[in-house]
């Protein structure tokens, strides 16, 4: 049964890999904050021990914080006021041994959540990335490759900056307040009902700064999300930039998107500048008000002035947690939404697994039969129609017909990319479904028309076809496929490093590390898709001549548009609309004058037939 799967993973998209007309990233809240936190906390777990850690030296740093005020009042009312100087000194060094070790459980409150941090990511995105390799093919097929990535980046950071450095910080910020606000009303009550009092505009002006603050940084990543899709365009396209002269034109698309971006870069930042000096203002106001009325309770004997220079230290203490607070929710929100979207994926069903009674795939003798195959990508949209087709072992069948016609589907289906709808695909008697996934890939060799190149060395990717063959073995393969010669012209010859994707190599020379690729695999079933479509004709001749060595003694199944390329297959398949229309040799087909026919003299008018 087929897994059913999302048209396409909603997400926040890195500005660096969005496609050409993208929109531009958002910052998102989580749909269900406590739900993306439940998700999280199992990752935590492991790692408690280090969190009662952090707790406690969180406590201990904002104890010692709240220590500082109180002595400083303690050695006014003690000391100062009454002119006695030799207690002063000892005030003095308890204060700073107060304020070093408040710094120094500081340090390691952080520096063991960086570590809590980083082992929490550790295993996120080691479950993150184990699920996409057991996810189908069809989801990578539906789902753009940038959108994955960020998922593995993007939505990692996001995690990452509120465990590493938001978790301490609220925690810090929730103790301090609640210590100041106790230290207060234990010190004397009506100076810390004044105080409170204080606080909802505080709340109030900072939220909304805040507020105005977000909104405008979205506005910015909007922008720069633009920005970066027009210099990917731009970059991207530069050989059609220059060959339509439209030069002027992306640096006029540009300077819109920059002047944009501009605008709002100030924008954002002037609020965001505002809120240091809005937040100092009102502790200035906070301390105003302190001293106002205590000076008047000071002067009626109800408090001492020691008692208010603490109050106004914890007037200067409470703004900072007050604005960290207001920071912190963005952050946290953009962070449980990016959990929201990791656990996204990997709550899609994994790649329908092997049946209980899978066995392995002894030797292979390659006859391959599909009976009344069908099957849709989407359900009630059939691509394959009830097809039966059957290959003998050793013979070589191509498949042939207009695009969109359901050739590839049926190596989809023969490789268990897929699983049918209906009907049943055996190897030499044997359903497909019965054998175990990774033997049944094990016996086939898949040479595709867009060759992917792993980074590392020429030998290193031919070994990637059999991952304990030996140098000797690699280098025959080469040998085999035609791509010796070449190699050995390269700079370190097979230890020549690839650069991304092979861009240090042509079209032709990475088929045919494909080919010496698919050879040292030593497939008893070969399937060529497009192999060497887009490969000029002499290169194709080449790289014939290594697929003819890699086909023999070998059931192969080939799609191919260059029809040419194909007549002396052992049976042609004529494909139009999921069903087989015609069947049988070059010859025969031309003979026929049918669909074949059309399509033989459509590609070479005037020839020799």
């Amino acid at each position: 049964m087929r897994i059913p799967l999302p048209r396409r993973i909603s997400g926040l998209r890195a500005a660096s890999q969005l496609r050409p007309g993208a929109g531009a990233p958002r910052i998102e809240q989580a749909r269900d904050p406590r739900h993306a936190l439940r998700r999280l906390l199992p990752y935590l777990n492991p790692l408690r021990g280090m969190l009662i850690a952090v707790g406690a030296f969180v406590a201990a740093t904002t104890l010692l914080e709240l220590a500082g005020p109180y002595l400083l009042g303690l050695a006014i009312d003690r000391f100062i006021t009454v002119g006695r100087a030799e207690g002063l000194a000892w005030i003095a060094g308890l204060m700073l041994a107060a304020y070093l070790l408040a710094n120094l459980f500081q340090f390691l409150s952080s520096w063991l959540m960086a570590a809590v941090s980083q082992g929490t990511l550790r295993a996120l995105r080691g479950d993150l990335f184990a699920h996409l390799q057991s996810l189908p093919v069809g989801f990578f097929d539906q789902n753009p490759a940038g959108e994955l990535i960020s998922r593995l980046t993007n939505d990692i950071d996001a995690i990452n900056s509120a465990v590493s450095q938001n978790v301490t910080a609220l925690l810090a910020s929730t103790l301090s307040l609640a210590g100041i606000i106790i230290a207060m009303f234990l010190l004397d009550s009506r100076l810390a009902l004044v105080s409170l009092a204080v606080v909802p505009v505080m709340l109030t002006v900072t939220e909304f700064v805040a507020r105005s603050t977000r909104r405008r940084f979205r506005e910015l990543q909007r922008g720069l999300g633009g920005l970066n899709a027009v210099m990917e365009e731009s970059i991207s396209g530069q050989k059609v930039v220059k060959a339509f002269r439209r030069g002027e034109a992306a640096i006029a698309s540009f300077r819109v998107s920059n002047e944009a971006v501009y605008r709002a870069a100030v924008s954002a930042n002037s609020y965001a500048f505002l809120l240091m000096p809005l937040t100092n203002v009102l502790g200035n106001f906070f301390v105003i008000v302190l001293a106002g009325v205590g000076g008047w309770l000071a002067l009626e004997g109800i408090v001492t002035v020691g008692v208010i220079a603490t109050f106004i230290g914890y007037a200067h203490n409470f703004i900072s947690p007050v604005r960290q607070l207001a920071n912190l929710y963005n952050s946290i929100q953009a962070a449980l939404a990016g959990a929201e979207r990791v656990f996204e994926i990997i709550d899609i069903p994994a790649e329908t697994g092997d049946l209980p009674d899978a066995a392995p795939l002894p030797a292979v003798r390659g006859e391959v039969r599909f009976a009344e195959v069908s099957f849709g990508y989407r359900p009630g949209v059939p691509v394959i129609k009830g097809m039966t087709i059957e290959a003998r072992a050793g013979q070589t069948l191509a498949l042939v017909g207009p695009t969109g016609a359901g050739k590839t589907t049926l190596i989809n289906l023969l490789t268990r990319f897929y699983e049918t709808d209906s009907g049943r695909i055996t190897i030499d008697g044997r359903d497909i479904r019965s054998i175990r996934k990774e033997e049944l890939r094990r016996r086939l060799g898949i040479v595709l028309q867009e060759t992917f190149l792993f980074s590392g060395s020429v030998l290193e990717n031919i070994r990637y076809g059999r991952l304990a063959a030996t140098d000797e073995e690699c280098v025959a393969a080469a040998r085999t496929a035609g791509a010796d010669p070449f190699i050995r012209r390269l700079p370190q010859g097979y230890q020549t490093a690839l650069a991304e994707r092979a861009g240090n190599l042509s079209q032709g020379e990475r088929q045919m590390l494909a080919i010496a690729r698919a050879i040292l695999a030593d497939p008893a079933i070969l399937v060529l898709d497009e192999a060497t479509s887009s490969v000029d004709t002499r290169t194709e001749a080449r790289i014939q001549k290594a697929l003819l060595a890699l086909m023999a003694g070998r059931t192969s199944f080939v799609i191919a548009h260059r029809l040419s390329t194909i007549r002396d297959a052992d049976q042609l398949l004529v494909i139009d609309d999921g069903t087989v229309v015609e069947h049988g040799t070059h010859r025969e087909l031309l003979a026929r004058r049918g669909f074949y026919h059309r399509l033989y003299v459509s590609q070479f008018k005037g020839q020799a037939m």
